[in-house]
């Protein structure tokens, strides 16, 4: 009787798990395509806050060539991603550079730097990051306009020397009480832009053709970890 009773109960909770994960398996099914679609408009949202529509005539979002492998550690990257491109008439005006400055106060810091045609900034924005409220998230548009000193800026403006924060002699202000943030991005900002300046030709010829979906998962695009 005592094993007929456990054989019954372990029928019942193998019955019990295997309806649990038909219905995991059918909700991952209906709302996969909602979850993509959402990840796609929140990408293509990151990537029009640095080339809004009326500067680009193409998708930017799978517009794209990876970032070649020889390059990864310069952009701090541990696998290739992609670099999106905005085109206007068929010319690539923009190129949208993933990098991650590694050496900010609580690790990792992730950006994605669009840099013009011309060499300058057309824009920076991180996208994911554990600074300390308060302090280190002002590197975060929602937090302070900070992010948006690097417009216009280039490898000449200002000149090597000064790319720094004002603390170490250079332009960049920091923010009180927190120096090492602001020095993590503006170091990879100035990284992001001399591989641009390097791989010019791959980013901005004109005969660049897409590479389309590189398969690679759309930019992060969560704010600051809890």
């Amino acid at each position: 009787m005592f094993g007929w009773s456990i054989g019954k109960n372990s029928l019942l909770l193998g019955a019990f798990a295997l309806i649990t994960a038909a219905v995991l398996a059918g909700t991952y099914q209906m709302t996969r395509g909602k979850i993509a679609d959402a990840e796609r408009a929140a990408a293509a949202a990151a990537l029009l806050e640095i080339v809004p529509d009326e500067q680009h005539d193409n998708d930017m979002l799978s517009d794209t060539v990876a970032v070649p492998t020889n390059a990864l550690g310069q952009l701090g990257l541990r696998h290739s991603e992609s670099i999106h491109l905005a085109r206007r008439d068929g010319q690539v005006t923009a190129a949208i550079i993933p990098t991650i400055a590694p050496d900010g106060y609580s690790g990792d810091i992730r950006m994605i730097v669009g840099v013009n045609r011309d060499g300058s900034i057309a824009g920076v924005r991180v996208l994911t990051h554990n600074e300390t409220p308060g302090l280190g998230d002002k590197v975060d548009l929602k937090k302070s306009d900070w992010i948006r000193t690097f417009s216009g800026r280039s490898l000449e403006n200002p000149a090597s020397d000064n790319w720094k924060v004002r603390k170490d002699g250079g332009v960049f202000d920091q923010f009180t009480g927190a120096t090492i943030t602001p020095r993590a991005v503006v170091h990879q900002v100035r990284r992001a832009l001399e591989f641009a300046s390097t791989h010019h030709e791959l980013l901005f010829t004109s005969e660049n053709r897409s590479t389309g979906d590189s398969g690679n998962p759309p930019l992060p695009t969560a704010g600051p970890s809890p």
